[in-house]
Parts: C-alpha cells; structure tokens; sequence
C-alpha cells in the first residue's frame, strides 16, 4: 500500500508545474483560458477575472489552458501575440518552477538532518592497483590524506588528484588499528578503476538499531533482536551503517562477536557469518537496521546555501546520466514510469533508515528535478518541444505556420502515449518478476 504515496507525490507536482505556466501567463499578460485542478471530466468550477478555476475528476496534477496556444489566435492576450522571449519563458516556467520546489524541499531536509559528521570507507580493493600494493582493506576508513582529516567523499578525490603522480601519505583506521601508508595515485589509471584503484562507500555517523530480525536468520540464531543497538562487531567499532556491513563482509564465513545495548544493558553474541553469494548485493544475516544520524545544527545561513547546493549537483548528475543514456552508454532497463515509481517507493520506504516523511520528501525532490529535465527535452508536445519551435522562429525570422506546429505536437504525442504504454508493461512485467528497482 505504500507504494500508493506516488499517487498525491505527482499529482502535487504536476500540478506545481502548471502553477508555473499559470503565474508566468499573468505575469505577461496571456490570457487563461482555464485553471485546473486534476484532469477532465470536470466536476464543477468558479470564474474568476475571467479565468474559469476547475476542480476535475482524475485526481492527477492539472493543466492550464491559454489563449492561442494551439491556435493562430491573434486577439489581445493570445500566446501568439507575445514576443518570443516572453513564449520561451512561458514554456520553461513550469519546469522552473519544478526545480524551486525541489530546492525549497532540499532546504527542508538540509534544516531537518543538520549537518552529519561523514565517514568515508574503501568498499572495494582492485588487484594490483596502488592501494593493494600498500595493503589497504575493505573496511579501512580515512582519517587523514595528504595531511588533511577526510570529511567527505568530494574533499578526498580532490586530495588525490592533486598527488596524481608522486607520494600521498595517507592514515586509515582499521577496526582498533590506526594504519599509516603511503601510495602514488596514478596520473592514467585503468578503465573503471580510481587514481588508486578502490571504490568508496560514504555514511554519516549514526547509532545503529536493529529493527527486523528474519526467523531462523544467523543474527536471530546469534539471539540479536529488534530494539538492540550494535556498538561493536568484532575488531570494528559500528558508529555507522557502511561500516555495520563492511565489517560483516569482513568476518563473511567466520565466526564472531556482536556488542549490543539491549534496555541499556551492554551484551555480548556470537554470530556465524555466512558467505555473500553473488547475486545479493550486501551479505544477508537476516536484519534491517535503522540508523539514527548524529548531526550538529546548521546556522541559518548554511540551510539555503546548501540547499542550493545539493539540488544543483543532483540537477548535474541527472543531465550526465540523460546524456549517457541517449549515447547508449546507459542500460534502458533503468527507465521508470508511475506504476515503477510506485514499486521504487514501496521499496525505499522498506529499507529506508529515515523517518517516512524524509524518505517521500527527498523521493519527490529527485521526481520534481526529473520532472523539469524530461519536459525541457526537445521532443514534440513537451515544453522543450515548444521551445524549440520558438528557437527555430528565431534563427528563420518568421513562425512556422501554427497548423504545422500542432500537427508535429500531435504526432509527438501520440509517440509518447505509445512509449508511456510500453514502461507500463515493463513496469507490470518487473514486478511480476519480483525484480527490485533498489540495488
């Protein structure tokens, strides 16, 4: 059922999007034709100033309706009269004002999770890389590199590259160990691997609580329940969700200790833990654990300036991954339409350590940006579309016949009606399947 948060997720955010078409078409004067609320058949509506604000049966997002859009209209407040930077700004308003929405959400989130102290592990080791060669270990974090203490995953590539070449010294915690080293970053590294050949794995320091234990699993075997906190498994000191499991993967097919506080009282279990077979992405002992974020308060002027930040570089990384699937540099299996956004959201809401709030709040930030990216493509009948044509009219110096135009948006549509039918069997087919879109 939870999977049905989608349903009320993008409704508000097409509906935001609309909002934007709306506030721009007041702003230069186009008339409204029709605000609505939800999609036809309408079930009743108020005039007001001349603009009929509808309330429609299907509860999904809205529309807005203006003089001329689909028209050679050429009375007063048709689209069609406006000169063509006000129509460009018309087409992109509702994906801006996509984009102000996940910003103003980004914001609530950066004010509500304050500011975690990030730890920054090596997940994975490459044979004969550097970071081989001078002993470094899955489950290894960095302390310090180049003489600097590692707060973040960004802080410690930028370290690297800059000793591309030549000898970093580098301090890394292992279990109860503090390890000193020294490798050379290498200047061309190999395809798929790192000036040092490992892959990173980033959380914030958090406690971490058991909130399921499978029947019959290794930890209900161990005696391990909901309600324990883990404090300790094995040598490794367990202030965080990545280093809980790079610590299990560490004691895979061994045997070890757990330190737990159950009802505030320290405890000691043994586990058995299994291999990680290769079709599971982490190694199962039958658990989920919650983690509940340390974090510091961030001054009030940070919140919209990180805000802005990360929306921005969620933004960046959208675009590169569009741009890699249209090069074919992306497998097309990862294309997702609502009923797979539901599916995603079931998921995620499963195995999410947050509050359920924070968890749908930070889903419709990366569905609003998704959103504004998909209606900017050039493709006949999204907005991108539309502000294509006003680009062509103004490299030719003239429009291109309106009739023509809304044959192509026509035809564009009817494209993308087809390509929303097959996600949709695709989507049907996945669940089916029982495959997960959550690595």
């Amino acid at each position: 059922m939870s999977a049905l948060y989608v349903i009320p997720i993008l409704a508000f955010l097409i509906l935001v999007h609309e909002l934007g078409h709306f506030l721009a078409a007041r702003l230069f004067g186009i008339t409204v034709l029709e605000f609505g609320i939800g999609l036809p058949p309408r079930l009743f509506g108020i005039r007001r100033g001349g603009v009929l604000y509808s309330l429609n049966l299907i509860p999904l997002g809205g529309f807005v309706r203006v003089l001329g859009e689909d028209s050679r209209s050429l009375e007063p407040g048709s689209l069609q009269t406006k000169a063509r930077w006000q129509r460009a700004i018309f087409f992109a308003a509702g994906a801006l004002m996509n984009v102000v929405i996940a910003v103003i959400l980004m914001m609530v989130l950066v004010a509500a999770q304050g500011k975690p102290e990030e730890h920054v592990y090596i997940a994975e080791v490459a044979p004969d890389s550097p970071a081989a060669a001078a002993g470094w270990q899955p489950g290894d974090r960095f302390l310090q590199v180049g003489g600097q203490t590692i707060t973040s995953v960004d802080q410690l590539l930028a370290i690297t590259q800059s000793y591309a070449g030549r000898p970093m010294p580098v301090v890394l915690q292992r279990g109860s160990q503090r390890i000193q080293s020294t490798v050379v970053p290498r200047e061309q590294p190999p395809a798929g691997q790192g000036r040092t050949g490992v892959r990173i794995a980033t959380a914030p320091k958090a406690h971490i609580t058991v909130a399921n234990v499978e029947p019959r699993s290794p930890a209900a075997n161990a005696g391990i329940r909901p309600g324990d906190e883990v404090t300790q498994i094995g040598d490794y000191t367990i202030d965080d969700a990545a280093i809980y499991w790079l610590a299990l993967e560490h004691y895979a097919q061994q045997t070890t200790t757990i330190q737990i506080i159950r009802d505030g009282q320290p405890l000691k279990v043994t586990i058995q833990v299994p291999e990680r077979s290769p079709a599971q992405s982490q190694l199962h002992v039958g658990t989920v654990i919650r983690q509940e974020v340390i974090a510091q308060p961030l001054p009030l002027w940070q919140i919209p300036v990180r805000g802005i930040a990360q929306t921005l570089s969620l933004l960046g990384g959208m675009i590169v991954g569009l741009a890699m699937l249209l090069r074919g540099q992306a497998s097309l299996s990862n294309i997702t339409g609502p009923i797979g956004i539901g599916q995603l959201t079931s998921e995620l809401l499963a195995i999410s350590p947050n509050p359920v709030w924070m968890t749908l709040a930070n889903l419709t930030v990366l569905l609003s940006l998704n959103l504004a990216i998909l209606n900017l493509i050039p493709f006949p009948a999204l907005d991108g579309g539309r502000l294509f044509f006003v680009l062509v009219e103004a490299i030719r110096g003239r429009r291109i016949a309106p009739e023509k135009e809304g044959l192509v948006h026509l035809i564009g549509f009817i494209i993308l009606l087809g390509f929303m039918f097959l996600i949709a069997f695709v989507d049907i087919g996945r669940i089916l399947s029982g495959q997960s879109l959550v690595p």
